[in-house]
């Protein structure tokens, strides 16, 4: 009931809106490293970096820890999305692997999609604007991953 209610809170404030129209973000990483997810290896594709967290979720459901927005990573190929809150507004999180995600504006607790192995990213925004890749907290990847 009070999804149905959020969404429709949704339609009458903003539309609706459909995967094509989340524009994709582009995140200026700090740090740069030769190969991330997106990239080839002769015909094999990368699915994550140095930096990234890999969990084997086996098909289960990822879940969204605070209020926020998904939106894709324009440089992953499609691979990755990108969570953010203003509940957390220094940090940014980069979750590849996730199959059909849902995109736009998410409430916490909310299945955002579901995956074999999921990359978790943390990013931290660095002074100059760019985003820094930091270890992730344990107690918030379990966020993403337990259900409420």
């Amino acid at each position: 009931m009070r999804q149905a209610l959020i969404g429709l809170c949704c339609l009458i404030a903003a539309g609706c809106s459909s995967r094509a129209e989340i524009s994709a973000r582009k995140v200026n990483l700090y740090q740069d490293w030769a190969l991330g997810p997106g990239d080839s290896l002769g015909d094999y594709e990368v699915q994550s970096g140095l930096g990234d967290v890999a969990v084997d979720v086996r098909g289960q459901r990822i879940y969204m820890p605070f209020d926020g927005s998904i939106e894709p990573d324009a440089d992953s190929e499609g691979l990755c999305i990108i969570v953010s809150s203003p509940e957390v507004p220094a940090y940014l999180f980069r979750l590849c692997g996730i199959q059909r995600p849902r995109l736009g504006y998410q409430a916490r607790h909310t299945t955002i999609g579901v995956g074999q192995v999921i990359a978790f990213a943390t990013l931290r925004r660095q002074r100059d604007g760019t985003w820094a890749m930091v270890e992730p907290a344990q107690d918030l990847l379990m966020k993403f991953l337990e259900k409420p």
